[in-house]
């Protein structure tokens, strides 16, 4: 189902908690956040739950032509280059200037509770850079 997106600047800066894969309501949160990921996607590289009102470590991407949903992702490696960007964000007006890793490589569970592991270069690891800091309060 499709969620409104959360803009209350106090609410985001709250740290996120531990996905349980394979828990009924965080498992809806994954299908809700793929769903309101996909009704944003022209628009949007990615989302986390927080946006969506759940302080839990899950995120949706977009990967190629797919939406990829990561339970409690970790970024084992970021390659030594960056780059500075401007990002925006659906809970915050205007766009504002960031560094990033141009590649991370990332495990997560998905949501058939199995464990992945995969590099992300471009637009789709500059996602998943920034839902990440979500998961930590951090806003761009």
């Amino acid at each position: 189902m499709e969620r409104d997106i959360i803009r209350d600047i106090i609410f985001l800066q709250r740290k996120s908690e531990p996905a349980c894969a394979g828990c009924a309501e965080d498992m809806a949160t994954a299908r809700d956040l793929y769903d309101t990921l996909a009704a944003h996607q022209d628009h949007c590289a990615g989302l986390a739950a927080n946006m969506i009102g759940v302080s839990k470590r899950i995120l949706a991407v977009v990967s190629g032509d797919k939406i990829i949903v990561m339970l409690n992702p970790k970024i084992n490696k970021k390659s030594g280059r960056t780059y500075t960007t401007e990002e925006g964000c659906l809970s915050l007006s205007g766009t504002r200037p960031t560094e990033r890793a141009e590649e991370v490589e990332v495990t997560w569970t998905d949501m058939d509770s199995r464990k992945k592991r995969k590099r992300f270069r471009g637009l789709t690891a500059e996602a998943i850079q920034h839902e990440m800091d979500h998961f930590d309060g951090i806003l761009i």
